[in-house]
């Protein structure tokens, strides 16, 4: 059984915010993804920020790609927008989301390979082009949904479920991030709540657009070659009359640590992620040392994590495009077909 519906009935002492509303309120289905998922850490931060900033879930619009990370719509924000794209085409959708109606929240999920590998060129426009949204990559390194292939974001002389290299340089999409000119960019962890829930409610508030990249770990292909209970061995040994997968329970990952400290976490697979937080010292405010800060921890084998770099005098589309207020979407025949007359004096504007 892949889903089983939640209880519909809330706890009596469950804390409301402004709005009246629970945590509850904000959440979405069960989740189908593997337990210990770091991508269910991040939906659970999304559901407690919203909840912390009393927003109304009707004034979202979610949209997201395909893969594991694209599915997590689902499971936060149930009475909100939302809209699951092709593959690596999300940003499209969000630009014309934002552009009808710029009075929604604009969420967009994206994976690592939804977003550094078909995705890439998208996300550079959606960067540049300074929508106001909230975009969000689940980065694991690897593409769950087809059993565990390399990513463009996972790191070079790291090895697969197979024991193979990868033979190329990673992809750092906070660096192009910055390299483009996005006005908010942050990396966190997904089991740092500390850390992360701050980061998505920074970047639910900021104009412009906002990016962050969370290391979310894939707890289902930490298996490796000489095991017999692999997927590998099993497949290659057995008969079945059908296929079905199961992936036993991980413990959550977390991490707790102080500012301007580094922390060694464990993967499921053995090998460590060395994270290193900002401390408050930082200047979040300049994209040539954010760039170099973040490209001297990962000379040194850090992951930075934090506020990287906020303009906090960004602008969004619109401003650019100089749109009315009004949202596109409510604009009738007359505001958008004003007459002969005034196409008139528009072309003898051009004269």
């Amino acid at each position: 059984m892949t889903y089983v519906a939640k209880p519909k009935v809330h706890h009596p002492l469950l804390p409301v915010n402004d709005l009246g509303l629970t945590r509850r309120d904000y959440e979405g289905s069960v989740s189908t993804l593997c337990a210990g998922c770091g991508h269910d850490s991040v939906s659970a931060a999304i559901v407690a920020a919203c909840a912390e900033l009393s927003l109304p879930p009707h004034r979202f619009a979610k949209v997201s790609g395909i893969g594991c990370s694209s599915k997590t719509p689902s499971y936060f924000l149930n009475r909100s927008h939302g809209f699951n794209s092709v593959h690596g085409r999300m940003p499209s959708v969000a630009t014309g989301a934002n552009l009808a109606n710029r009075e929604l929240y604009c969420v967009g999920i994206s994976g690592d390979g939804d977003t550094a590998s078909i995705g890439l060129g998208q996300f550079a426009h959606i960067v540049r082009r300074r929508i106001n949204m909230l975009y969000v990559v689940d980065n694991n390194g690897t593409y769950g949904l087809t059993k565990g292939q390399f990513s463009a974001t996972n790191d070079k002389g790291s090895t697969s479920k197979k024991g193979a290299p990868n033979l190329y340089s990673p992809i750092d999409l906070v660096s192009m991030a910055l390299q483009i000119g996005a006005s908010f960019v942050a990396r966190s962890f997904s089991g740092d709540k500390r850390q992360l829930v701050p980061l998505i409610k920074a970047g639910l508030m900021h104009r412009g657009f906002a990016f962050i990249d969370v290391i979310s770990p894939c707890v289902a292909f930490n298996n490796h070659t000489g095991s017999t209970k692999s997927y590998e061995h099993v497949r290659a040994h057995s008969e079945s009359v059908m296929m079905a997968d199961y992936f036993a329970p991980q413990q959550e990952i977390t991490a707790d640590y102080a500012a301007g400290t580094t922390e060694d976490v464990r993967m499921p697979d053995g090998s460590v992620l060395r994270l290193a937080k900002i401390d408050g010292a930082y200047d979040p405010h300049d994209p040539v040392a954010a760039l170099a800060h973040v490209q001297e921890h990962q000379a040194a084998g850090e992951v930075v994590t934090g506020l990287l770099y906020v303009d906090p005098d960004a602008s969004d589309c619109h401003e650019v495009l100089d749109s009315v207020q009004r949202p596109l979407n409510s604009l009738d025949e007359d505001d958008l077909c004003p007459g002969n007359e005034a196409l008139a004096n528009i072309n003898a504007s051009w004269r």
